[in-house]
């Protein structure tokens, strides 16, 4: 969910807060964290709460970073349900290179 705004390197960034659309319909997503290197979004249903976690994937089609889609989870993309759990996993993708 990339923004229409552009930034300083002409690419779009993702939103801090917007609501899911098609499969993740239903869904609230607000950032927590954002580096060079990662993400780190808390994904509310109002009934459950869980964390994603992805690495920075620049979109060169669409000049924008990417949010992952369902396919991308387990391989640059992971899911939390706890906080702590999702934080040890962004620190290591910003920490571990």
């Amino acid at each position: 969910m990339c923004s229409s705004k552009k930034s300083e390197s002409g690419i779009r960034p993702l939103k801090t807060q917007f609501e899911g659309r098609g499969e993740v319909k239903g869904y609230y997503f607000r950032l927590m964290g954002m580096t060079n290197r990662a993400f780190l979004y808390e994904v509310s249903s109002g009934s459950s709460k869980h964390y994603e976690v992805f690495k920075k994937i620049i979109n060169s089609r669409y000049a924008c970073i990417s949010y992952p889609t369902s396919k991308a989870f387990n391989i640059w993309a992971w899911t939390y349900s706890d906080i702590k759990s999702a934080i040890k996993k962004y620190n290591e993708l910003n920490y571990n290179n």
